[in-house]
């Protein structure tokens, strides 16, 4: 009787594992549904460039991140407000216009025939990938903290 219960267990353990599977997926979704926050980043950054698909990351307690790809081959990234976490341009340069201004000065001062390819918003700093293959880290306030090649 013991043996009964422990495989009925065991199966029991299974079906609600691949069941919460189940509920974390990704979705495409049509860009009308991305919210208000990353359709008007969308509209003010990449004006003239038209998405190509959404895609919305669910798990379990709900929306967790919309990825956007755009016509020109170039992928952003949104939180579950819709605020921005990472662009990224597929070796393209970024618009600069959401780019935290220090970030900007210290590329364009530091690395002139370079551009961004590449940001990625963490907690407490940046990461930006620059067109010759450098990643700058920056901390939250824009100030240089140091370069990965």
């Amino acid at each position: 009787m013991k043996n009964v219960k422990k495989i009925t267990n065991v199966f029991i353990l299974i079906f609600l594992l691949t069941g919460s599977f189940t509920l974390a997926q990704d979705r495409a979704i049509h860009p009308n549904k991305l919210p208000k926050t990353a359709k008007v980043f969308l509209a003010a950054h990449f004006k003239g460039i038209s998405v190509s698909s959404a895609i919305e990351d669910r798990e379990i307690y709900g929306v967790d991140e919309y990825k956007v790809y755009l016509r020109n081959g170039m992928k952003v990234e949104f939180d579950s407000h819709g605020n921005w976490k990472e662009a990224d341009g597929k070796h393209q340069k970024l618009p600069y216009g959401f780019i935290p201004v220090a970030i900007r000065n210290y590329t364009v001062r530091n690395f002139p025939n370079t551009y961004i390819v590449k940001i990625e918003k963490k907690r407490w700093s940046y990461n930006a990938e620059l067109s010759n293959g450098l990643e700058a880290e920056f901390d939250r306030s824009g100030n240089f903290k140091k370069i990965d090649d």
